[in-house]
């Protein structure tokens, strides 16, 4: 139960990631696929690179 509740909130998250890169247009379009890509391949240590690292550099 518990592993499925962490997992739902790792999807919610790996989605709002995915909006919050799109969402900023400093980025070109490749760059922006392949943070996506990144994020959700490498599921909660993406997230927490890129909201501590990326997120405040774009």
């Amino acid at each position: 139960m518990l592993a499925s509740i962490i997992y739902i909130i790792g999807i919610i998250a790996a989605i709002w990631c995915v909006l919050d890169i799109f969402k900023h247009n400093k980025i070109d379009l490749l760059w922006k696929i392949v943070l996506c890509v990144a994020v959700l391949a490498t599921s909660w240590v993406g997230l927490l690179v890129y909201y501590f690292i990326i997120r405040d550099r774009i």
